[in-house]
């Protein structure tokens, strides 16, 4: 194998993000820029950005595995779900959330929480920021065992010092430029990944004999192609796709509405009337790249039957697919090894977007809204930025702990992480938008509902099976909704200085 050319395309890469950590740097001139770029992002740096940081190491890792050893019926009902969710968010939550947060001058979920709803006290503010540390740390964690199972699988690296390695890269670009180098970065990590999703796509075609023989090889299992049914490669039995498991699939959709690191791309757009565009090339993309990654999946399987790749065992452990190709293109000559470097950037990239953007959304919780805004503490700033780059530094080591078991599937781990956050906000940042009446008491009632219904279905209800055997997000985010709505009315709605401040930016949507 031609391991120094993979090293260097690698290389090249990396070398690449530090370099827009410094440039950024020179302009991070007061926290607010940090956290969020001055507000100065253009429509094509937020559309991909925001597509990048959302995607992870799932796309060319989870849904690529998931297709290979279940089948098209989870991977393809779950795309749909996110392609519907993409475009929605874009369509009504965009343009109000930026104008809004620019109207309240909020620079995080948090902050923009709390002055959504008059809440001197930042109770609400506070209670948002430590859901955002309790989730954003093991979906970071997931990024950093992404990267560490890519290097140890392909070089046969110690997985550990795999994983530190990269978790080292993405803090380093990230404390030193902040949300504008993770943008920044996140824009070309975009456009490495869209390459590889098309050149493993094409490669594995090719090596296989074509798309005919692919599919050839998958119809001998009943319900593999079948989006209705699935097939669990593992165990050689059939599975079965009714109304409810479809809908639990697509509820994934409904987890962008509380994404804070999706969100923040809204708030940093310079031009809001820029978002329509924005709208319509991060839906395009969305859908392309995951219907890329789903192919690359069914194709893995077409590699495994020829005898070209060694059968998995799980779909954890089937993530490794595009590196194992890569793997085989690299043992064929120097232009092969090359590509084979792009496809492992490219992962680089997929998992490298969404923990530089998660470690910062993380950091502006630590340090803005618990610290300035909750407890007090009054600095220049100079220290807050000090500070918010050692807190990202504190967070990127807890989760390096987390991150150790290279047995954990990323898919699963991003799946958890999305639920709580989905449920936990999702539904108070629709009412915040749409319900003039919301307050801080059903705000302070739909976060901490959300989030705790996602424990308590995940490790309890969901164990009962049957009927409740669902994807916890679509039952936490019911209830979330139906406590906001009933806790903000019991308490008699929203004041009048909340309800005015919404009625006037509601004039300018």
């Amino acid at each position: 194998m031609n391991t120094p050319v993979i090293i260097a395309a690698i290389i090249v890469y990396i070398s690449g993000m530090i370099y827009v950590g410094f440039r950024s740097n020179r302009r991070n001139s007061d926290i607010a820029f940090f956290y969020l770029g001055g507000r100065s992002l253009g429509p094509l740096v937020t559309a991909m950005s925001a597509e990048a940081s959302d995607m992870s190491g799932w796309l060319l890792m989870g849904l690529p595995g998931l297709a290979l050893m279940t089948g098209l019926a989870e991977a393809v009902w779950t795309a749909i779900g996110l392609a519907i969710g993409t475009y929605v968010n874009w369509l009504i939550v965009a343009r109000r959330l930026r104008i809004y947060t620019e109207k309240l001058s909020a620079v995080t979920l948090p902050e923009y929480f709390s002055k959504r709803f008059g809440d001197k006290k930042h109770v609400v503010s506070l209670i948002a920021a430590l859901i955002i540390v309790i989730f954003f740390i093991p979906y970071t964690a997931s990024g950093f065992a992404a990267c560490g199972k890519l290097f140890s699988s392909l070089f046969g690296m110690d997985y550990l010092k795999a994983m530190l390695l990269s978790a080292i890269v993405i803090t380093c670009y990230c404390v030193l430029g902040g949300f504008l180098a993770a943008s920044t970065t996140d824009l070309i990590q975009s456009i490495v990944m869209s390459i590889a999703l098309v050149l493993v796509l094409g490669i594995a075609e090719g090596i296989t004999g074509g798309f005919g023989n692919i599919f050839a090889s998958v119809r001998s299992m009943d319900g593999y192609l079948d989006i209705m049914r699935g097939f669990d490669v593992a165990s050689s039995t059939p599975s079965s796709y009714g109304p409810l498991t479809i809908a639990s699939t697509m509820a994934w959709g409904l987890g962008y509405f509380g994404m804070p690191h999706i969100l923040l791309r809204f708030m940093a757009i310079r031009d809001p009337g820029a978002l329509k565009l924005s709208r319509r090339v991060a839906t395009v993309w969305v859908v392309i790249s995951m219907g890329a990654a789903i192919l690359i999946g069914v194709a893995g399987y077409g590699l495994v039957s020829a005898g070209i790749l060694a059968p998995y065992v799980s779909a954890s452990a089937a993530e490794t697919i595009i590196v194992d190709i890569s793997r085989f293109l690299a043992s064929r000559g120097w232009i092969p090894a090359f590509a084979a470097g792009v496809f492992l950037s490219g992962i680089l990239a997929s998992t490298m977007s969404t923990a530089d953007s998660q470690l910062i959304a993380a950091s502006s919780s630590i340090t803005q809204d618990l610290l300035v805004d909750f407890f007090g503490i009054k600095m220049t700033e100079v220290k807050k930025l000090m500070l918010a780059r050692i807190s990202v530094a504190i967070i990127a080591v807890i989760a390096v702990f987390f991150a150790i078991d290279p047995t954990s599937s990323v898919f699963r781990i991003v799946s958890f992480a999305w639920a709580g956050f989905g449920a936990a906000f999702g539904p108070l940042v629709l009412f915040s938008l749409f319900y003039r009446k919301t307050n801080r008491a059903g705000a302070v009632a739909g976060i901490i509902s959300g989030g705790a219904m996602v424990f308590i279905w995940k490790f309890g209800i969901a164990k009962l099976g049957g009927l409740f055997a669902i994807y916890e997000l679509l039952p936490a985010f019911i209830f979330s909704a139906i406590m906001i709505l009933v806790v903000s009315n019991l308490t008699g709605g929203a004041d009048r200085s909340v309800t005015d401040t919404f009625d006037r930016v509601s004039k300018m949507m």
